[in-house]
């Protein structure tokens, strides 16, 4: 039996001014032109289908029009909320749509949803966890102490009284570890302060296949069967970069499970490019590329540029975020800072050069000395 794994959609995002929305139509467009492709027999989608937990009315259509197209084709597909989501409105319709073979764990309602396939090697179980934290399992398990994620998960996990002789395979949006290991996370990603939200992989034995959602670079946990899909899109420049895919993955008997990534193609790429002004306007390593990526871009001019960004907005339509690095902008650890010592035993010329060279990291040239000092004895006599 063959299953395509995606997760972290996040339908609706904006990245600062930019609307992802074409970008979403196309990979998703995308996704079920793999589908067509592959023929499997489920999709697992892992959470964050949308940005926020209100999304807008072109996130929800847009979704729409995604499980349109899935059940259009006979695809069977099962859906957990991530900590992006709303589990009360993405649970809207679930019953209804379960009889389509769309199959929805938006809100945790005291035990994991299961699905159970068949093929010519038996049954396969396929579990449905939702985002949860301990507060939420709290409701329902009371006679232990859920104090943290890992207890709350393990603690539904035990209560489900999963057959380990048969194929297991679940899906959820948890922040996985394995032994203390983190994985690959970027910006783009909400995890609690401090790692309280950790979840170790071996909580998750009793099953296959694990399709976790959640951490936006697609890796494994540990063994091969706990994966991360990632997003499909790159969501910040710290992705810039990650090799977004779908995960499919093809199990046979127990224990016999192939896993591979089919590669994702966006019309746009998040890049950062780093080089003065003109190099980026005109040099063709740069223009070569598609310029209309969304762009993070870095100027090393040292001298003083008029309206840089709407220069580079001549040649790249889609720069989000415009920093200069130079030697005025570096930190210079060794300095003093001009607040240093007895301040009133100084006289303001010192000051300023040692502020002068810790605001622009060169110190002053000797025209400018010249007119400090006759600038200073002017208005407040000699300076020794």
């Amino acid at each position: 039996m063959k299953f395509l794994h995606i997760s972290d959609l996040h339908i609706g995002k904006k990245l600062r001014e930019a609307d992802f929305t074409e970008d979403q139509i196309h990979i998703l467009e995308e996704i079920i032109s793999i589908v067509d492709d592959t023929k499997p027999d489920g999709i697992l989608i892992a959470g964050d289908i949308y940005d926020r937990s209100v999304p807008p009315a072109s996130a929800v259509n847009l979704f729409d029009d995604f499980l349109t197209n899935l059940e259009k084709r006979s695809v069977k597909v099962f859906i957990v909320s991530g900590n992006h989501d709303s589990p009360e409105r993405l649970n809207f319709g679930k019953e209804i749509m379960g009889k389509n073979s769309i199959y929805i764990a938006g809100a945790f309602k005291g035990k994991m949803d299961r699905v159970t396939l068949s093929d010519e090697y038996g049954q396969i179980n396929i579990y449905l966890l939702p985002y949860v934290k301990p507060s939420i399992v709290s409701n329902f398990i009371k006679e232990m102490d859920l104090d943290t994620y890992e207890k709350a998960v393990q603690a539904v996990i035990e209560a489900a009284e999963i057959n380990r002789e048969q194929r297991n395979i679940l899906v959820a949006h948890q922040y996985v570890t394995n032994q203390g290991i983190e994985p690959e996370r970027s910006d783009s990603e909400v995890i609690s302060v401090g790692g309280l939200d950790n979840i170790d992989a071996a909580v998750f034995d009793s099953f296959d296949y694990v399709a976790l959602g959640h951490i936006h670079r697609p890796q494994k946990i540990g063994r091969e069967t706990v994966r991360y899909c990632g997003t499909p899109l790159k969501y910040s420049f710290s992705e810039c970069n990650h090799k977004k895919s779908v995960t499919c993955i093809q199990i046979t008997d127990k224990n016999s499970i192939e896993v591979s990534q089919i590669p994702l193609h966006p019309i746009r790429d998040l890049r950062v490019i780093k080089d003065k002004l003109d190099h980026l306007l005109y040099d063709e390593k740069y223009i070569s590329k598609n310029c209309d990526d969304y762009i993070h871009a870095i100027l090393t001019d040292e001298e003083d540029i008029y309206d840089p960004i709407g220069k580079l907005r001549t040649v790249y339509s889609n720069v989000l975020i415009l920093e200069k690095e130079n030697t005025k902008t570096k930190v210079n650890e060794n300095s003093k800072t001009s607040a240093s010592g007895d301040v009133t035993k100084r006289n303001p010329l010192d000051l300023f050069e040692e502020f002068y060279q810790n605001q622009n990291n060169v110190e002053l040239n000797d025209i400018q000395r010249k007119l400090l000092l006759d600038l200073f004895t002017e208005l407040g006599g000699e300076i020794e």
